[in-house]
């Protein structure tokens, strides 16, 4: 049976920095949600619908090196727009569990950290795009800058993936990145959630379903399973 039946859907989003685990994490937590009766649609930023892949390939493909900050600001906003409007919303309407691989938050923490930009345009792209929804949940696992970076471009030359723009930046970069997440986490620590990802998967897995049933708990929505 539905435990969606007749209600608003529960956003939760995955953070952290490239070769964090975050999205095994999330793989994770969609298959125990789904074995407790929950309705989940799963989702990934930037990529969510067909047009949003069209938009990863720019903002990622390695030969892109010149792309612009304010340009790869805007790119991602633009593909999480169409996945705020194809797939997000919807599936919220219909009360599902909607995960998603990275949110605004990224973008905080890499564009608005990693390139400098600062937090303001990425909040006012945000309020175009994303028209005031904000994840209920964030889940944000947390691992040393230099073991990510090197997890992503061991991960990425095995599979012989174009997409490596972002890991193409050095560690400096990165290190920017993490102290986004962390400013985030201090300013909000109800939502954002971070966990300690120099464990194993299945110790990190444990934490973040205990986090994800206190949310649901405070929703009424309490994990049975």
């Amino acid at each position: 049976m539905s435990t969606t039946s007749g209600r608003r859907g529960v956003f939760i989003t995955f953070e952290g920095l490239d070769g964090s685990g975050k999205s095994t994490q999330m793989r994770l937590l969609a298959e125990r949600l789904r074995s407790a009766g929950y309705d989940v649609f799963e989702s990934v930023e930037p990529g969510g619908t067909p047009i949003g892949r069209q938009i990863r390939r720019i903002l990622l493909h390695e030969d892109n090196t010149e792309l612009a900050p304010t340009a790869e600001l805007l790119l991602m906003f633009a593909a999480r727009a169409q996945n705020v409007d194809q797939w997000i919303l919807p599936a919220l309407g219909e009360g599902k569990v909607v995960l998603s691989d990275r949110w605004t938050d990224s973008t905080m923490a890499y564009q608005g950290y990693g390139r400098g930009l600062g937090a303001d345009p990425v909040l006012d792209v945000d309020r175009i795009a994303c028209r005031g929804l904000v994840p209920n949940l964030t889940i944000c696992i947390d691992i040393d800058p230099a073991v990510g970076l090197a997890r992503a471009r061991a991960r990425a030359t095995e599979k012989q993936d174009i997409e490596i723009r972002l890991e193409q930046e050095e560690l400096a970069f990165f290190r920017r990145v993490r102290e986004g997440y962390m400013q985030i986490a201090s300013e909000e620590p109800r939502r954002f959630r971070l966990i300690d990802g120099d464990r194993t998967p299945e110790l990190i897995a444990e934490d973040v379903w205990g986090a994800v049933n206190s949310a649901l708990s405070g929703l009424g929505r309490s994990i049975q399973a």
